[in-house]
């Protein structure tokens, strides 16, 4: 039994999808055309623009993705929680955030998106920061982890590019508890 039209296009949208995120991550959304996601999808640019609209509506899609949890608790347990969290995003950070990642400094939508979404990362983490900074904080903790990342995997700098994720996170842990106030 062949798959149903409905099946087909879900099938062809999705793949559309992932070449697009695949693409967004690597080259960022301003060098990344419809064309080449198209023929990475083996798809006729046509077809791509009849299945998302627009450019900046398929970004919207690709970047979007079930966000990591939030971190909740005392001090000591978002500190643990961000750590956690940066191991996972060390060891392969989804390509919905790497394509996120790329084109907040070239893409106001996508810098918006980042500062939303941050800022509710930012609220969570500060209302465990015991301390009148507890703002300043929480957003120096995000920029670490985040930094982290973008060194690991967009820049790929020397060493941090193949280090192992718990070794940075070791390395790291000091830094995110301080800031977090985690040691007290």
């Amino acid at each position: 039994m062949s798959p149903s039209r409905a099946e087909q296009r879900r099938t062809t949208e999705a793949r559309i999808l992932a070449h697009a995120r695949a693409l967004f991550a690597e080259s960022g959304y301003d060098r990344t055309t419809i064309r080449a996601i198209a023929t990475a999808a083996d798809v006729d640019p046509g077809l791509v623009m009849h299945y998302f609209g627009s450019k900046q509506r398929l970004f919207e899609q690709a970047i979007r993705a079930g966000s990591p949890p939030l971190p909740g608790g005392n001090a000591d347990e978002v500190a643990a929680q961000l750590l956690d969290q940066l191991r996972r995003s060390l060891e392969e950070e989804p390509a919905e955030s790497l394509a996120l990642l790329r084109s907040m400094l070239t893409h106001p939508e996508a810098a918006q998106e980042m500062q939303a979404s941050s800022r509710v990362y930012k609220d969570r983490i500060s209302a465990a920061i015991p301390d009148d900074d507890a703002d300043l904080r929480a957003s120096l903790a995000i920029m670490v982890l985040i930094g982290a990342v973008l060194g690991r995997h967009l820049i790929r700098l020397d060493h941090l590019a193949d280090a192992d994720p718990d070794r940075i996170v070791e390395i790291l842990r000091p830094c995110v508890r301080s800031i977090t106030r985690a040691d007290g």
